[in-house]
């Protein structure tokens, strides 16, 4: 990158992490930590915003599984199928909340069963090594390359092994910008920052245009 070039990467960067620098995670209420029970809660939320449902849909659906108690694998397996769809219906994820109760059920069973209720086990298993991770990763009922990719990247605030992280969606979100479009070059841009609120803000900006033109104007009044 030149030096214009790169000032503007900057500013841009600077822009969209004051205007959406906060992880889905963050905005679901989850308090992340390398803990079984937060982890937990981030599978979960990965697996509703992994739906072809709007993302602050699929976060209002975690909120409400997590408020009747679900914030567990053994509180989930535990809920009746009922128990979730009503949750998920209250969250307004209803157009796919009896398939998802289903697979959050059996999901639940499997981490009690496989991994003992610890996802830090997977983490384990995989060794650093992130494909490994997200194949792990698929095995969960509901989870699959998108919710592989959403897990992943917003976990590396605390799983740092995994190396910066913004997946194809935050790809997208970096050409919208007219940021670089490479993973190492955005890692340097990422450097001294929240790298899983840069990597989320850049999935925003790809998934609303209007939140990209806000940042590009925002952007360009720094200059």
């Amino acid at each position: 990158m030149t030096g214009t070039a790169s000032a503007s990467a900057r500013r841009i960067t600077d822009a969209l992490l004051e205007e959406c620098g906060r992880t889905y995670a963050a905005e679901a209420g989850i308090r992340l930590r390398d803990t079984p029970q937060p982890l937990y809660q981030l599978l979960v939320l990965s697996h509703l915003l992994s739906a072809r449902i709007r993302a602050p849909v699929a976060v209002a659906a975690a909120r409400a599984l997590f408020a009747h108690g679900m914030r567990t694998p053994r509180r989930m397996a535990d809920a009746t199928w009922q128990q979730r769809v009503d949750a998920l219906g209250e969250g307004g994820y209803r157009r796919y909340d009896e398939r998802t109760s289903t697979q959050l059920g059996e999901g639940a069973h499997l981490v009690l069963d496989v991994w003992k209720g610890d996802l830090r086990r997977l983490r384990a298993e995989a060794d650093g090594d992130t494909e490994v991770l997200r194949a792990g990763l698929r095995r969960v009922q509901g989870i699959g390359p998108a919710g592989a990719d959403i897990l992943v990247r917003e976990v590396q605030a605390v799983w740092p092994e995994t190396g910066f992280w913004v997946g194809a969606k935050g790809l997208q979100g970096a050409e919208r910008l007219g940021l670089p479009t490479s993973t190492g070059r955005l890692s340097d841009m990422a450097r001294d920052r929240d790298r899983a609120a840069f990597a989320a803000a850049l999935v925003r900006a790809a998934l609303d245009r209007e939140t990209a033109e806000t940042v590009r104007e925002a952007a360009l009044a720094r200059s």
